[in-house]
């Protein structure tokens, strides 16, 4: 009996250096690889070799699972966006017509959900947004997302009813968002959690929210959040 009997062969590209020992797809992989180097070295002065064999994989096994490096980036660029989109809208579709007291539980939630996520993962992959890359068609899909959830953000700070420009407002308010985790980032050791409950709060500081009315809305929020 050959001594490989019953052990299933592994499906896939081949890797450069031979089978790895991380529970990632070789396609997870790539995605992980692509997201260190291009924070750490910079989008224009990485590879898709050096993508490759980061990831440990023949550079031609790359395009496998990519057609190039903008298409890596563009996946990156929306596993940022999706999940909070889609918590967006069940938000949304929960609170229906609300008050004001529901709609800052709801932007407080959203806003921790957001920055959470954001800041929860190993690399600042928010710092790739402005790259002049993504102004190409190929990143369509992560604007077109990303304005939904600038939308969405522009839905719950509408009913509010604060006075002001409320373009510039909800662009503020997602600009406070982002930037707030970038900030968290640059001195480390805080938990996501954390960090998105100070977003949160400052999220409705800018809405012209009390310290009284955050801390509610901060309460109710917790049947809103996610376990």
């Amino acid at each position: 009996m050959p001594a490989n009997r019953g052990t299933p062969p592994r499906v896939g590209r081949p890797r450069a250096k031979g089978p790895s020992d991380s529970e990632l797809t070789p396609r997870a992989e790539v995605l992980a690889a692509a997201a260190e180097l291009f924070t750490v070295n910079g989008y224009a002065a990485t590879t898709t070799r050096a993508v490759a064999e980061r990831a440990g994989l023949r550079q031609a096994s790359l395009y496998h699972y990519f057609t190039g490096k903008d298409d890596i980036l563009a996946t990156l660029l929306e596993s940022t966006v999706e999940p909070s989109l889609t918590f967006a809208g069940r938000l949304l579709d929960g609170l229906g017509e609300c008050d004001e007291q529901a709609a800052a539980a709801g932007l407080w939630a959203l806003a921790a959900f957001d920055a959470e996520l954001l800041f929860g993962g190993l690399y600042n992959l928010g710092a790739l947004y402005q790259l002049p890359e993504v102004r190409g068609e190929r990143f369509a899909g992560f604007r077109r997302s990303r304005g939904e959830l600038k939308a969405a953000y522009g839905a719950l700070l509408a009913r509010l009813e604060e006075a002001g420009d409320p373009a510039l407002r909800t662009d503020l308010l997602l600009g406070l968002v982002e930037g707030g985790v970038a900030v968290a980032r640059e001195t480390g050791g805080r938990q996501p959690r954390v960090v998105g409950e100070a977003v949160a709060d400052a999220a409705l500081l800018l809405a012209g929210r009390t310290a009284g009315q955050i801390g509610a809305a901060r309460t109710a929020a917790a049947r809103l959040r996610p376990a």
